[in-house]
């Protein structure tokens, strides 16, 4: 019998904008702009963004007002609703509930597995929980042992390992560094691309 296929997708970068980085252009703060492109590990990443939210005084507020101007990718929302039209889809992010609710909408209510935010009586971050380490490969790995073909797409360090535990996985528009250290996945630069792809797998 065949298997049925789950397809798990990272967000930012893959759907939406990078939203440190519009927070970094909104506040001017270069070091926002580091992203898990730049930066394996994920807990010196938001240590350091905790850090620079603490030292200027920037609370969610502020960054919930930069989310509420983005919008999802050019065709992006169109790729997902043909892609949850063939398959299930399951977005795997290290973003934030607080942050993801308002593009969730735009996209439709996509299916999210992501993190949390502890925010202090003024409004401030105060630290972030992981809704478990390593929570993308675990998930894959999970959907795996109910007998799913998972097939992934990522752009980022914090994707590889969601990449290598699925059946297939494929980098999307990543940068060059990330392509050069992980030449085993396929690389997509445009959603027809990565479509295409997918369905090559679906019909496999």
């Amino acid at each position: 019998m065949k298997q049925q296929t789950i397809v798990t997708l990272d967000l930012e970068g893959v759907l939406v904008p990078e939203i440190w980085i519009a927070f970094a252009e909104k506040t001017g703060i270069e070091q926002l702009k580091l992203t898990t492109r730049d930066i394996p590990d994920y807990d010196e990443l938001m240590t350091g963004r905790l850090a620079i939210l603490n030292e200027h005084g920037l609370k969610l507020a502020d960054i919930q007002e930069v989310i509420g101007t983005l919008s999802p990718l050019g065709g992006a929302k169109a790729f997902l609703d043909e892609l949850r039209s063939i398959t299930q889809v399951v977005i795997l992010s290290d973003t934030f509930l607080e942050f993801a609710k308002p593009l969730m909408e735009q996209l439709a209510w996509p299916t999210i597995f992501c993190h949390d935010l502890e925010i202090d009586s003024e409004g401030r971050v105060a630290n972030y929980r992981l809704r478990q380490p390593d929570q993308k490969r675990k998930a894959v790995a999970v959907f795996r042992s109910l007998n799913y073909r998972v097939i992934a797409a990522g752009d980022s360090y914090n994707d590889t390992t969601m990449l290598g535990e699925a059946n297939t996985g494929f980098l999307f528009r990543s940068p060059d560094n990330v392509k050069a250290e992980f030449p085993q996945f396929r690389s997509a630069e445009e959603y027809d691309e990565l479509m295409g792809l997918i369905r090559s797998e679906l019909a496999g």
